[in-house]
């Protein structure tokens, strides 16, 4: 622990798993108060009292992100329960993988929702404070499918490559205020949303192998590895980054494939 958060009072969503998780671990070892929100309700408690039982700085909700006057509750109970949000990672989403002509205009709807509209439920919550507050940070996880396109992925590159134009935007709109909004983007992570994806194959293994092969290193990331470049990046070690989205992907994005 070095007290790189210190004074930070992070909001972060889909934080009850997965990358979400190992940022907020990150982040209280760290030395910031954290508000967990994700929608699974049993598992956020699980981990709330987990980490609470450990002396950590943190209190979470279960909310929809999609939920806007869910969301808006959330960041007022936030400020009760750590104090007024002054960084915000829009971590949660999901995977919508479809045909372009076969995607179903429910599936076309709950990919935005989510992976969109959702993250800016989220900022247009926090936003008012951390501008009176002086400035803040908000982090957006996207995705290498926010500037490559894999066949087959339809809607869900569409959503990410509109999450990286929403945060350039309102990095821009909001510079003047303090208020710094950047983008994440990982490649392959060993969350257990990729372990269901080689599972959706016949063969498993050959699935995994073949995802491992397209990384130069032969390996994916692990929620840690991720986790520690959202921590630089909420962090005050990068004051100047803004409109900026830092790629975290082992090389996968620019390597040539045949």
């Amino acid at each position: 622990m070095t007290g790189r958060l210190a004074g930070k009072r992070i909001l972060v969503t889909g934080a009850a798993q997965g990358i979400g998780l190992a940022m907020v671990r990150a982040f209280v070892r760290e030395g910031a108060s954290v508000f967990l929100l994700d929608r699974d309700e049993e598992l956020l408690a699980g981990v709330g009292d987990e980490l609470a039982g450990q002396g950590a700085p943190i209190a979470y909700r279960a909310v929809d992100i999609t939920d806007e006057q869910g969301i808006a509750q959330a960041v007022s109970q936030a400020a009760s329960a750590i104090g007024e949000i002054n960084a915000l990672v829009n971590n949660a989403g999901i995977n919508v993988f479809a045909e372009p002509l076969q995607t179903t205009n429910e599936e076309w709807h709950r990919c935005f929702d989510v992976n969109l509209k959702g993250a800016w439920n989220c900022c247009k919550a926090v936003l008012p404070g951390m501008i009176a507050g002086g400035g803040g940070v908000i982090l957006n996880i996207a995705s290498t499918h926010a500037f490559t396109i894999i066949p087959h992925t339809f809607p869900y590159p569409l959503a990410k490559h509109a999450l990286l134009g929403m945060t350039k935007s309102l990095a821009l709109e909001y510079a003047g205020r303090n208020v710094r909004v950047n983008a994440l983007a990982p490649g392959y992570v060993s969350t257990q949303k990729v372990i269901d994806y080689w599972n959706s194959f016949p063969d498993p293994e050959a699935a995994k192998a073949q995802t491992l092969k397209l990384h130069p290193g032969g390996r994916i990331a692990t929620p840690e590895e991720i986790a520690l470049a959202a921590l630089f990046m909420i962090s005050d070690e990068c004051p100047f980054m803004n409109a900026a989205c830092l790629t975290v992907d082992g090389g996968l994005s620019v390597q040539q494939h045949p």
